[in-house]
């Protein structure tokens, strides 16, 4: 195993002082499903797929868009809009600002047109790494525009979900957005126009109550986990046992709460043969 290589790479580098130990610090991560260490390196070339168990890491905004867009072809859209603090809380700035130089994002949603086999569609990509994806007020916003703009452009909408839900710091104002990102793909429905949503792990709360669920195709990455709350909570609130693995994404499609489970590689193919099936039901329409 890489692990026992590691052992013997440090006992021999105990033995010989003049030696250096040659594994540069933050290049290898253990994996949460098998517990191995893994190359960092390898894990990226691998679509961030673990290589030793399968287990799905979380995908930087950049890196998803690299995957499913074609080259050259992504056009961010500009929005005229920040951050706000509606609770004035003392330390939410500053961790605003702490996470934008951590993870090069402005916010926890990248939105805009890009190219898929050629086709043009509206693409959002939500990321984990900034609040864990929840959804604020820009959040919201930029979702809302981009679904304003797939029906003016009358372009198909895709929509990749990762979030632990509302944000809190923004109160009750966050808890609008579903109302708000709802109430904009009520449009998109009422033109005909076709709206893919893509769940990874996780997928919670608000955006998973709202518009995480809402699309015409709903798709889901293999073992993510999806829910509204956690199961502890669920368990206290209905006061019953739950089964086991109610939350993930084997399950829900088993229960008819989703469509199908997606290999990372295959999203690309897949929402592409989707775009071609529904531009040959307009045509026969």
């Amino acid at each position: 195993m890489i692990v026992d290589k590691i052992k013997k790479r440090e006992i021999a580098t105990a033995k010989n002082k003049k030696s250096k130990v040659d594994i540069p610090i933050g290049k290898w991560l253990k994996c949460e499903n098998c517990k191995e260490i893994v190359y960092k390196e390898m894990v990226r070339e691998n679509l961030n797929i673990c290589p030793n168990c399968g287990h799905y890491f979380r995908m930087h905004i950049g890196k998803r868009l690299d995957l499913m867009i074609d080259k050259d072809t992504y056009e961010r859209f500009n929005y005229n809009i920040d951050t706000t603090n509606p609770l004035d809380l003392e330390d939410y700035p500053k961790k605003l600002k702490a996470l934008r130089e951590k993870t090069g994002l402005e916010e926890a949603v990248a939105c805009g047109t890009g190219k898929i086999h050629g086709e043009k569609v509206v693409i959002c990509i939500m990321d984990s790494g900034f609040l864990m994806g929840s959804m604020g007020i820009v959040v919201g916003e930029k979702i809302t525009y981009a679904i304003e703009q797939a029906l003016k452009q009358r372009l198909p909408l895709v929509i990749f979900s990762v979030s632990g839900g509302a944000r809190m710091q923004e109160g009750i104002i966050s808890l609008m957005q579903m109302a708000k990102t709802t109430s904009a793909l009520a449009k998109l429905n009422e033109a005909g126009l076709l709206y893919i949503s893509v769940l990874t792990d996780p997928t919670y709360g608000g955006v998973t109550a709202s518009f995480a669920s809402l699309g015409d195709i709903v798709l889901a990455e293999p073992h993510a986990m999806i829910g509204f709350a956690g199961p502890r909570v669920i368990e206290q609130t209905i006061g019953e046992a739950l089964p086991e693995g109610f939350q993930t994404a084997e399950f829900l499609l088993e229960h008819g709460f989703i469509d199908k489970i997606v290999e990372r590689e295959q999203l690309k193919d897949t929402i592409y043969q989707l775009i071609q099936y529904h531009k040959t039901e307009e045509v026969e329409a």
